[in-house]
């Protein structure tokens, strides 16, 4: 086997035709926005907080994909589907005569993992009074859907009291 003359015809024909490759790769690349996922996802997380400390479930839960598949772990206990997971927070948190704590989040960090889904880490505190009286990690997997993103996956633990 003549190995000289084979990269030389592989380099010449990948000269000649990489040309071509390359306007083709282009043409046909998505036209996603790149965007800033680190930024877009940080501002969300902020109003869910702030729906959340406004009474406005409906707002926060806005940040939730709407299906049967958006999953939430916690506690040990999986669940699933959009409605379920609203119905929770309305009965523990936002239904009448129930309190609810202040709701910030904290070390946001945003690992995006192809131009619409993001992995997301950060820690949930909880406040009232000024103290904190819950606090934990989570992990949210997110989808941009048209312009905002939404979360399919929400995985929250508790620190330990």
């Amino acid at each position: 086997m003549n190995v000289g003359r084979w990269a030389y015809g592989v380099g010449g024909a990948a000269g000649a035709g990489g040309a071509g490759l390359f306007i083709l790769i282009s043409c046909a690349a998505p036209k996603l926005p790149l965007g800033d996922p680190q930024a877009e996802i940080a501002q969300m997380l902020a109003h869910s907080a702030a729906n959340w400390n406004a009474g406005d479930l409906a707002a926060f839960m806005s940040d939730y994909a709407r299906d049967s598949l958006t999953s939430y772990v916690t506690g040990g206990h999986v669940q699933y589907g959009w409605q379920p997971l609203y119905d929770h927070y309305q009965a523990a948190y936002f239904a009448p005569g129930k309190t609810r704590d202040s709701l910030t989040f904290e070390e946001v960090r945003v690992r995006p993992l192809t131009l619409d889904l993001a992995l997301c880490t950060a820690r949930f505190v909880l406040h009232s009074g000024g103290a904190v009286v819950a606090s934990g990690p989570f992990t949210l997997l997110l989808q941009k859907r048209g312009d905002r993103w939404q979360i399919l996956h929400d995985h929250t633990s508790s620190d330990p009291k």
